[in-house]
């Protein structure tokens, strides 16, 4: 009987525990914004599966469902930025958002960039291979590990920053590794200027003889090397609170003036191109510089050790 006692006595505050442990409340707006951000990745990976088929929608002609499907990532990461600032400035955050948060960049930056940089690939790649016979299979799989390995990666970092990140908004000056909407920007990007800009070239021409077979090689590489950025201890700036937020520097403003001016002058696929892919790789450039080229050029002083007088004595 005391056993059973016992038992029932335990169960019961299980149970209690599990209910004080219910999630009982959420913060709405924040939250919407998130899923907004998850949704947005969905649909990127259903406009994907469609090809290169053309979308229109209300007067707005697309040149394939590929560019649709990383204009669709762009929304998810506009939205990404805003959840968290609205969370924020209603001082409403809490670990159910950046769980929540978390999950959803998981399907917007890890998940919908490496399916729609394997659909363009075997799209356009794997049909020119096939016609020819040449490497279709090394190809292939080539391309599959190129999209795992970049969504593994971003699981990877996804989880990391969850252990490692602090809730204070002062603390986010910087990045270990590079960001998965940053990540994701480079392959949305790069996806989005070759459909709506190298296609658009005369297919005779000798430019489109260049370009568009490069964007194509550059692809799967740029996909690796995004991946293996994010899992990298490299640091990458937090653009807002590192430059734009607060009173800074009247250069601060005039690299604004010249980023907006280049945006003006190029169309908003090759903006786009400049601004994702420099901030990827000028942070791995400043890596490089201070860890690997700068200290093989620096002389190391060396210091002798100081001279010791050694007397002896003999036996007396």
């Amino acid at each position: 009987m005391n056993n059973e006692r016992r038992n029932n006595f335990r169960r019961r505050e299980l149970l209690r525990r599990v209910r004080r442990q219910r999630l009982k409340t959420v913060t709405i707006l924040p939250s919407l914004i998130t899923l907004i951000n998850g949704i947005s990745g969905f649909a990127a990976i259903c406009f994907a599966s469609r090809g290169a088929a053309e979308f229109t929608f209300h007067r707005l002609d697309f040149s394939s469902s590929f560019a649709v499907a990383g204009y669709l990532i762009f929304i998810a990461m506009i939205a990404d930025m805003l959840d968290g600032r609205v969370a924020r400035m209603s001082h409403t955050t809490s670990s159910f958002g950046g769980q929540l948060d978390s999950l959803c960049d998981m399907i917007s930056f890890g998940v919908a960039p490496a399916f729609l940089v394997l659909k363009v690939l075997e799209y356009e790649f794997i049909q020119h291979l096939s016609e020819t016979g040449v490497f279709t299979g090394v190809v292939v799989r080539f391309i599959w590990l190129s999209g795992g390995l970049y969504m593994v990666c971003a699981a990877i970092r996804l989880a990391r920053f969850n252990v490692e990140n602090i809730e204070d908004e002062t603390a986010h000056m910087s990045f270990i590794g590079l960001p998965t909407p940053g990540a994701a920007g480079v392959l949305a990007s790069l996806v989005v200027f070759y459909q709506d800009i190298v296609l658009d070239i005369n297919p005779n021409s000798r430019l489109f003889a260049v370009v568009e077979p490069t964007i194509l090689y550059i692809l799967p590489f740029a996909t690796i090397f995004a991946g293996i950025l994010m899992i990298s201890r490299i640091r990458y700036p937090h653009i807002v609170n590192q430059y734009l937020k607060g009173r800074k520097p009247i250069t601060h403003l005039t690299w604004l003036l010249v980023i907006i001016a280049t945006i003006w002058l190029c169309k908003l696929q090759s903006a786009l191109v400049i601004s994702f892919g420099g901030f990827a790789l000028v942070g791995f450039g400043r890596w490089l510089y201070f860890r690997v080229i700068r200290p093989r050029f620096i002389p190391v002083e060396r210091t002798e050790p100081p001279m010791v007088s050694v007397t002896t004595t003999g036996e007396q």
